[in-house]
């Protein structure tokens, strides 16, 4: 009996001993565990040296300059008059901000608002390197902005799929701010989806809490693995600084507005030349609408395409080729999603009756309503 009583003894200490050693593992090093009962070699999550390496080398600094003139305050004592007879005073601004490499041929993203004016534009790469940029093409409609340098041996980013993410996955923002030097923030995507904020006209924006400060607008937001999944591009500050909530477009918009730079120096979109007002409760129960869906024609562009095809002021659009409409942001996104030419069917109501209607769509000017 005593035999077996050590044995049994001898068992439970073991088996405490085993737990306690688990034990310590796991709250010393909880990034072991990749999954339920799954471990592995620490450093694969505990760190975020790999993904910084692999995107690093592809961010740069970008540079511009403008020249403002001012009128110039003569000294004193001075006589009425003599500011007309004053040169203006010219001065030189510069902004910083950051891009990314996308192919190795030198076609740099960055922010339409980090390079809008600029006379000149010179690119710091990570390596000291540095040249002057030229514009390919910008889309203020996205504040996007593609450039090209002339530099042998650049290393592109390896881009992702934004439409992978999930709110909670960790991202890793790189860029330049307040001109310190290259930096790496990192946090979590806080929210996908996010628009009419007030930054740009089409927004489908990765909110995430890793910091983006001035000067990390066109920076790179990246996955873990070191893949592209964004350009940061604001932060939302009451005071200036980082508040953990910033904003970049995701990598499948920036792509596409990308291709189509490259393509024809401007990116082509559908466009039917009406004002549209989204529906409150107090308009479905003036209009005698069942829901808040679709939107209202508030005003039409002259000789435009909605104006041509017969729709009035008091149209109500609710559905595009037979699907419905949410709402006027996303009625402007499946129009400006069709290339310029395309016919599609809007049905709606016209003056307390249903109608449909067919619109031939036309190009998209810059910067204009839907």
């Amino acid at each position: 009996m005593r035999t077996l009583t050590d044995a049994l003894s001898f068992a439970l200490r073991a088996v405490v001993v085993g737990l306690a050693i688990a034990f310590v593992v796991v709250y010393f090093h909880p990034s072991l565990l990749t999954g339920p009962g799954r471990l592995a070699p620490y450093g694969d999550a505990g760190s975020y040296a790999s993904a910084v390496a692999a995107s690093s080398t592809s961010v740069v600094n970008v540079f511009s300059a403008r020249r403002t003139r001012a009128p110039q305050l003569p000294g004193a004592p001075f006589e009425r008059g003599d500011f007309d007879n004053l040169p203006p005073r010219v001065r030189t601004q510069t902004s910083l901000g950051s891009g990314v490499i996308v192919s190795p041929d030198g076609y740099i993203l960055t922010n339409y608002h980090v390079i809008s004016g600029a006379e000149a534009i010179q690119v710091g790469l990570s390596d000291g390197r540095s040249a002057p940029a030229r514009v390919v093409g910008v889309d203020p409609d996205t504040d996007l902005a593609l450039i090209k340098i002339g530099l042998p041996g650049l290393r592109p980013i390896e881009m992702g799929r934004s439409d992978d993410l999930h709110v909670g996955d960790v991202v890793l923002a790189i860029g330049d701010p307040y001109g310190v030097g290259q930096t790496v923030t990192h946090g979590i995507v806080s929210a996908l989806g996010r628009s009419q904020l007030g930054l740009s006209t089409f927004e489908n924006f990765i909110q995430t809490d890793a910091s983006i400060n001035p000067g990390n607008s066109g920076g790179a937001l990246v996955n873990v693995h070191g893949r592209l999944v964004g350009i940061n591009t604001a932060l939302f500050s009451p005071n200036g600084g980082s508040t953990g909530i910033g904003f970049a477009i995701p990598v499948n918009l920036a792509r596409g507005v990308m291709q189509q730079l490259i393509a024809y120096g401007r990116v082509r979109r559908g466009y039917l030349g009406v004002e549209p007002q989204d529906i409150t409760p107090q308009l479905a129960a003036a209009f005698r609408l069942n829901s808040t869906d679709g939107f209202i024609i508030t005003s039409l562009a002259p000789n435009g395409p909605g104006s041509r095809a017969g729709l009035v002021p008091g149209d109500v659009i609710q559905s595009i080729d037979g699907k419905p409409v949410i709402n006027s942001h996303d009625a402007l996104d499946r129009i400006a999603g069709q290339p310029p030419g395309t016919v599609v069917t809007l049905g709606g109501i016209h003056q307390g009756k249903a109608f449909s209607v067919k619109v031939k769509i036309a190009e998209r000017p810059v910067q204009a309503s839907s």
